[in-house]
């Protein structure tokens, strides 16, 4: 069907003819460990899941063609996630000292394309030179230099404060203080949990958005604990022409999980 014939069907109308959303099969389908050799290696931890609820036009103004808002029970989600990357290496080389472990924060959404859900994500700050140069060279990922620091006054009390320093890009700055508290069980499949957390495909484009990667990551699914927000300050969504997140965040503590990457490949 034509886009001319497009313009005289009702609203209702050409949203059915949408691509539908992910079946939960092809969510589960994700899990399984993808064939070949993947080319990174690295465990994420101390990790803080934040979500807010958006709506749906908000964001997918903000994404390149053809990608599709993934949504729970019509709602839209976006994320900041602040954690600790730590034994990052290649398929051919061990963790080099002063290389393999970091602090990355990023900002992310749920996104679908041919039925097959991922992440989609605004940015990705991090404190390794190293790592933003390769994510941005090889996986076409927006990595953006910033200093940050975590801190642990206690076993269960982190304290996580972040500045982009990005040349070129406006500045932006992060801080949150929170609590880590008993373990949650397994995400149910077709929770709302399982769609924020459950995740094992990323999408990118470049810069022009004439190009649209997609790679796989496998995991264990995630370990996650109860965590209480005592503090957040930001306007990294702002510096995305994002409105301010209304209301506390749906909070989870996730982590540690052992981690594999494959290579990006253009969809």
């Amino acid at each position: 069907m034509s886009h001319r014939a497009l313009g005289f069907l009702s609203q209702e109308q050409t949203s059915c003819l949408l691509p539908l959303p992910p079946t939960l099969v092809a969510r589960l389908a994700l899990r399984q460990r993808p064939e070949g050799i993947p080319f990174l290696r690295q465990d994420w931890r101390e990790l803080l899941f934040m979500h807010w609820p958006v709506p749906v036009a908000l964001l997918q103004a903000h994404l390149p063609p053809r990608l599709q808002i993934d949504t729970y029970e019509g709602t839209a989600w976006i994320a900041v996630v602040p954690f600790q990357m730590s034994k990052v290496r290649t398929r051919l080389t061990p963790p080099v000292h002063g290389t393999s472990e970091f602090l990355e924060l990023n900002v992310r959404t749920y996104v679908h394309l041919d039925g097959v859900p991922g992440v989609w994500f605004f940015s990705l700050d991090a404190t390794s030179p190293l790592a933003v140069w390769t994510a941005r060279t090889f996986f076409n990922l927006p990595y953006l230099h910033a200093t940050m620091q975590l801190h642990k006054p206690s076993a269960d009390h982190y304290q996580f404060a972040a500045e982009r320093t990005h040349r070129g890009f406006p500045p932006a700055t992060f801080r949150a203080t929170w609590t880590v508290g008993a373990s949650l069980p397994p995400a149910e499949p077709g929770s709302l949990v399982f769609f924020l957390t459950e995740r094992y495909c990323l999408y990118a484009s470049n810069r022009a958005h004439t190009k649209l990667y997609r790679g796989r990551v496998a995991h264990a699914p995630w370990p996650l604990r109860e965590a209480q927000l005592l503090r957040y300050e930001s306007d990294l969504l702002e510096g995305h022409g994002l409105p301010a997140p209304e209301g506390a965040p749906l909070v989870h503590a996730g982590g540690p999980v052992s981690v594999e990457l494959w290579p990006m490949r253009r969809v």
